[in-house]
């Protein structure tokens, strides 16, 4: 699963003002984050008992053969209180429907792909079960309607295909409200899309959007190895609270789309160093933030309560570490987290509750 740049490159600029400060913070012995409180928001289904079942299972079954292992317990936050399992077993076989998962990035996605060198495990991985995952270009610097424009035609050029959809479309921080925006705008991808999953999404915007200004964003333009344009110039502002609440407020999300939230949310010992300081800004909002977004604004109303993962904002989509050692070994020292066991439990998880919806 490919990922993309953070809500604010603005972190990137105040790193170097207060990185010194970072690693002495980091050097002293600290007492361990007790588990998070959170709440389900009231018309969100919760679905995080199944699909902790499924995540533990993949993680249990695939073990270190996968890169970036983590034991289950690690892998998902520490909270306060979970739903008790269901017990049933967990079909880790090859995919029974053959779902086609869509992955729209977010904000510098574009601007940084060639220098991060993101690698193809993800996509081998859940190929070997019959799951057909690819990336869908967006313009890395536009507003979310001039984005949904592009998903739009990238599904609607797809083969379709006889039966019910197969289409699994995967939001990544911005990729969310591009996503959103899109399947609200054209109604005709309610006959190629089962699915909306948010991961880490701007759903509710990020309030460090207030303080970042387009032309911050633009500096991914002059990222080594960049092939992006300014586009629109909409990609801030488009993540501002006020903008992102207005649309949800006044928009109907399409009742034969079913959707689900995948919410970061990382103890204090697995955030990078070079976001540390967008956390501190967004603890002072709410200590329960990934660095970029807060957790409660990454929940899609109405939609079902996937789970919750202990990984900043960076560390659940984008490669930095396996490709660039130095920089993982520093600043971004927890970008490690098992994407594609991740990327495997989603799949099954959805496919599953498809089905059972269907059957229903």
């Amino acid at each position: 699963m490919n990922g993309s740049c953070s809500i604010s490159t603005r972190c990137i600029v105040e790193v170097l003002v207060v990185l010194p400060a970072a690693l002495l913070a980091a050097a002293c012995t600290s007492m361990p984050a007790p588990p998070y409180a959170v709440d389900v928001p009231v018309g969100v289904h919760d679905g995080r008992a199944r699909f902790t079942e499924i995540f533990c299972s993949v993680l249990q079954e695939r073990g270190e053969s996968l890169p970036d292992y983590r034991p289950c317990a690690e892998a998902l936050s520490n909270l306060a209180s979970q739903p008790p399992p269901t017990g049933r077993a967990v079909d880790l076989g090859p995919s029974k429907s053959n779902l086609q998962a869509r992955v729209v990035p977010g904000i510098g996605y574009a601007c940084i792909a060639a220098w991060l060198q993101s690698p193809s495990t993800p996509r081998e991985h859940v190929g070997k079960f019959g799951y057909d995952l690819q990336l869908v270009d967006v313009d890395a610097l536009s507003g979310t309607a001039k984005n949904a424009g592009q998903i739009r035609d990238a599904i609607m050029a797809m083969p379709q295909e006889a039966g019910p959809p197969r289409v699994v479309l995967f939001g990544y921080s911005k990729g969310t409200p591009d996503v959103l925006d899109a399947v609200v705008r054209y109604p005709e991808l309610q006959q190629r899309v089962a699915a909306v999953v948010s991961i880490a999404g701007a759903v509710a915007g990020s309030p460090l959007a207030n303080d970042a200004s387009q032309w911050e964003a633009d500096m991914f333009r002059h990222w080594p190895k960049a092939e992006c344009d300014s586009g629109d110039g909409g990609a801030v502002a488009s993540l501002r609270p006020d903008v992102r609440k207005a649309w949800l407020a006044g928009s109907k999300l399409p009742p034969a789309i079913r959707f689900y939230s995948v919410v970061t949310l990382p103890d204090r010992d697995h955030i990078s160093t070079i976001v540390k300081p967008t956390y501190r800004k967004l603890s002072k909002i709410d200590p329960r933030n990934d660095s970029q977004v807060i957790y409660s604004d990454q929940i899609i109303p109405g939609s079902t309560l996937v789970g919750f993962l202990n990984a900043d904002h960076w560390a659940v989509v984008i490669p930095i570490d396996r490709a660039h050692g130095v920089i993982g070994s520093t600043f971004v020292n927890h970008n490690d987290y098992p994407r594609e066991a991740l990327l495997e439990a989603l799949l099954r998880y959805v496919e599953e509750d498809l089905s059972a919806a269907a059957s229903r």
